[in-house]
């Protein structure tokens, strides 16, 4: 593609992009200007009218706010104390102007979410969506619905044009095969009035807790191929819906996930059950990462109806599986919604973000530590790691032109280190990196969305620009919320320092599909390099190690998958870990599968169980873990 000019746009007229005809010359290159922008102070609605009209439909969220949160009240057991589960400024930032943008309708022909993430009808769902019932990957999730492959996000570029003096990269979304297994009746769950008990340890009798497979995946092994270290299989009997599989996080040589009422941990070593957690109602909400030494916060619903909310945290040593403090989440006025909530975690805070409101508390102990603050900005999503980020929304005078910010929070304190703002009408939909940033910013009438750098005090530091017919994916799982949002956990992408890696979507169908991985420089937003997949394969980013770009190479019908590297400046895929072929059939099988690497292990993990009777439901695989 020819380069654009270095030179900047010139200051001024940077509004939200226009929609422009092809074929226009290529834009300029660099980031826009940096103007403040202050929202209007004083202006009537947050995001969505003060008070909604009685009886009317349609309106996004349940037309009559739920009640105050019961009480909450764990079954107890005795003889424990005290129970099984224990109770335990700102200033406007610089306004730049993100690109490329593009087009993405979301699964299901959804639009994207409007201010605080709550969704602008129509949205292909029905009008009021219970807590607890089954729904569809939501905007930006990357679907999910998908057997034998990841649901994606996918932007392929179409033509460069120029808005207003700025060059602007217009994009369109693709979110692939929608269709999900249908799921049939089940036998029920278990009482979810039974005391719960503790933890379950594994004695170490060789007889173990996990179900084995029937066959010999090791079989025919060739030279130089991993083994197939374990197979877990769904142990759970569940509701006709199914349930999503969370997690999952290693502690030690654990490696822990929790579904339904349970949270389950297994050695990475032979997958016998080290300690299982039976939970009183449904696994709601989780982070992405615990803390340090292991401990993690989970959401809970309050109670086992489709009226129950996601309103309950549950403290949990994933070391020991023994369950410390709980508490409801604080209720911010009467238009907070519990229905669901975004969890993360950073240091020893957990923060919980959902539409408009947000709270913390310190995940060592339970006590809160902030909640949303005053002023016309409030955060309401959170992604956590190094540095706890925030999304905020501000007060706007219309709700189809939002205004929302992307800050770093202390901690401890909840206070803005510093505050970017883009442009109106751009959402702050997902974090791609938490160090260094890397946003993904959604415009939601326009069905376009940007990825931006950051840099480490705020300021924008470059929009990636793919070339022309590139289409780039990330897989950001299959959950779905009207007033919570995560904003971390997608897979796809990795960062160093100073470059980010993505891959394309793959082209082609059967043999030959293929796909291609680009680095693009951080500091101007541009391709360094491009990595092709061998002939027939797609490649997956996972995370960096010791320098290099760790990658999944995706199994296919007569081939079983495989963990490969990149060196930082490219070249050719170096093999890591060869999956054995016995293993390709599972491996290909998988139901929205996850793929980890960790301490020289590969993990493949199913993110939700569904199947059509109760038979098929204990057969389906979960977890498959792969050695050396």
């Amino acid at each position: 593609m020819s380069q654009p000019p270095s030179q900047p746009p010139p200051q001024g007229g940077f509004g939200a992009p226009q929609e422009q005809p092809q074929g226009t010359p290529p834009p300029p290159q660099g980031p826009p200007p940096a103007q403040p922008q202050t929202p209007p102070s004083g202006a009537p609605g947050y995001g969505y009218p003060q008070t909604p009209p009685t009886g009317a439909p349609g309106y996004g969220y349940p037309q009559t706010p739920p009640g105050e949160q019961p009480g909450y009240g764990y079954p107890q057991q005795p003889g424990q104390a005290p129970g099984p589960y224990g109770q335990p400024g700102q200033a406007p930032g610089p306004y730049g102007q993100p690109g490329p943008y593009g087009q993405q309708p979301g699964p299901y022909g959804q639009q994207a979410p409007g201010p605080y993430g709550q969704p602008t009808q129509p949205y292909g769902y029905p009008q009021q969506q219970y807590p607890g019932s089954p729904a569809p990957g939501g905007p930006g999730s990357g679907g999910g619905g998908l057997r034998g492959k990841t649901g994606i996000v996918v932007a392929a570029a179409l033509a460069v044009v120029v808005a207003a003096g700025v060059g602007v990269w217009f994009v369109v979304g693709d979110s692939g095969d929608d269709k999900k297994p249908v799921a049939g009746q089940s036998t029920g769950p278990a009482d979810p009035k039974a005391p719960a008990e503790s933890p379950t340890v594994d004695q170490g009798d060789g007889n173990g807790d996990g179900r084995e497979a029937n066959e010999d995946l090791n079989a025919g092994r060739k030279p130089g191929e991993a083994k197939v270290a374990w197979l877990q299989k769904n142990d759970i009997d569940l509701p006709r819906s199914g349930a999503s599989v969370h997690g999952p996080w290693f502690a030690g040589d654990l490696i822990v996930k929790a579904m339904y009422r349970k949270v389950s941990a297994y050695s990475v070593a032979d997958g016998k059950e080290k300690w299982n957690l039976p939970l009183p109602a449904d696994v709601c909400a989780t982070p992405n990462t615990p803390t340090a030494d292991g401990k993690i916060v989970i959401g809970v619903k309050d109670g086992t109806t489709d009226k129950a909310t996601c309103s309950v945290l549950q403290m949990i040593d994933l070391t020991t599986g023994k369950a410390g403090w709980k508490q409801s989440v604080k209720k911010n006025g009467s238009w907070d919604f519990l229905s669901d909530i975004g969890l993360a975690i950073s240091g020893d805070t957990v923060a919980v973000g959902r539409t408009g409101n947000s709270n913390a508390y310190r995940v060592s102990d339970g006590k809160a530590l902030f909640a949303t603050p005053e002023g016309t900005c409030k955060p309401f999503a959170f992604a956590g790691g190094p540095k706890l980020i925030a999304a905020a929304s501000c007060r706007t005078d219309d709700v189809k032109n939002p205004q929302q910010q992307v800050q770093e929070l202390d901690p401890a304190t909840g206070k803005p280190k510093w505050t970017y703002q883009p442009p109106r009408g751009w959402e702050v939909s997902k974090v791609y990196s938490v160090s260094p940033l890397v946003v993904r910013l959604d415009q939601g009438d326009k069905k376009q969305w940007a990825i931006a750098a950051l840099t480490e005090s705020g300021k924008l530091r470059s929009q990636l620009t793919p070339a022309k017919g590139d289409t780039l994916v990330a897989d950001c799982g299959n959950s779905f919320a009207i007033f919570g949002k995560k904003l971390e956990g997608c897979s796809g992408v990795a960062a160093d320092a100073n470059t980010f890696y993505m891959a394309t979507k793959d082209d082609g169908s059967g043999a030959a599909r293929t796909n291609k991985v680009i680095a693009f420089d951080l500091n101007t937003g541009k391709p360094r390099w491009e990595a092709p997949a061998p002939d027939g394969r797609v490649l997956k980013p996972l995370r960096m190690e010791g320098g290099d770009l760790v990658l999944y190479l995706r199994p296919k019908y007569d081939a079983s998958g495989a963990i490969v590297t990149l060196a930082a400046t490219g070249g050719t895929p170096r093999t890591v870990l060869q999956h054995p072929g016995g293993a390709g059939r599972i491996e290909n099988g998988f139901f929205s599968a996850k793929v980890l690497y960790e301490g020289g292990r590969s993990f493949v993990f199913s993110e939700r169980v569904s199947a059509g009777n109760d038979k098929e439901e204990l057969e389906q695989s979960t977890l498959l873990a792969f050695s050396k």
